[in-house]
């Protein structure tokens, strides 16, 4: 009997890709232009991850009356500079290309709207190792319940689409948020410490493992995938 391959689930910004700065400047640009009050750069990294517009709303202290012009000056100047000032995190690429080799699926899960994750991974020539993408709608949530929840029917939306397709799956992502959603679905979660996340966030969300740079990735996904199909065989 053929087995099933493995299926990786990777969130994008702060995981695959390193935004250098493209999103916080440019939500500091955008409320600048606004002429709304920029918050301080700790608070702007805190908003790289959760939903644009509760990040602009709980953090930034947007009204709800400024926030879609926000939401379009920010979303502007991102595809204007900001996916290409972005940059593949050191040997993701490799590992990506490693992981396909062994006939791994692999699948995006971000908090991105969808469009805007496609047209961020055609920039960084990431599109081709990839199977789907799962990202979220135009519109934001509108509470902090809704933000955590954010990630759970996106993750939710990717294991149906491969629903009998593989034998073992994992998230990887730099947020509590990647975190949440993968333990509510019962699969395993790394997370990677070269994100946006602060200390003990990953490990206080339950991630099985974090690591600190790609050749640790890729150790602990052969782990965390070969047990989960031992789990399986009894």
């Amino acid at each position: 009997m053929t087995s099933l391959p493995a299926l990786v689930l990777f969130d994008l910004d702060g995981t695959l890709v390193d935004p250098a700065g493209a999103i916080t400047g440019g939500i500091s640009r955008a409320l600048q232009l606004a002429g709304l009050p920029v918050p301080q750069q700790d608070v702007l990294d805190s908003m790289v991850g959760p939903p644009l517009g509760l990040s602009l709303r709980e953090k930034a202290g947007v009204s709800e009356s400024d926030l879609a012009e926000v939401i379009r000056l920010y979303r502007t100047e991102y595809r204007v500079s900001g996916m290409a000032a972005s940059h593949v995190y050191p040997g993701m690429e490799g590992l990506l290309q490693q992981l396909k080799t062994e006939g791994t699926i692999l699948a995006v899960a971000t908090q991105k709207p969808t469009p805007i994750a496609d047209e961020l991974l055609r920039v960084q020539g990431l599109t081709a190792y990839f199977e789907s993408v799962h990202g979220a709608g135009f519109d934001d949530p509108g509470s902090s319940a809704a933000a955590d929840a954010g990630k759970i029917p996106i993750l939710e939306e990717a294991l149906r689409r491969y629903a009998g397709a593989y034998g073992s799956v994992v998230m990887v992502g730099d947020r509590h948020y990647d975190i949440t959603a993968a333990v509510h679905h019962g699969i395993p979660a790394i997370g990677v410490g070269w994100g946006f996340a602060a200390d003990g966030e990953l490990e206080a969300a339950g991630a099985a493992a974090v690591v600190v740079n790609t050749q640790e990735l890729a150790e602990e996904l052969a782990l965390q995938l070969a047990a989960a199909t031992q789990g399986k065989e009894r």
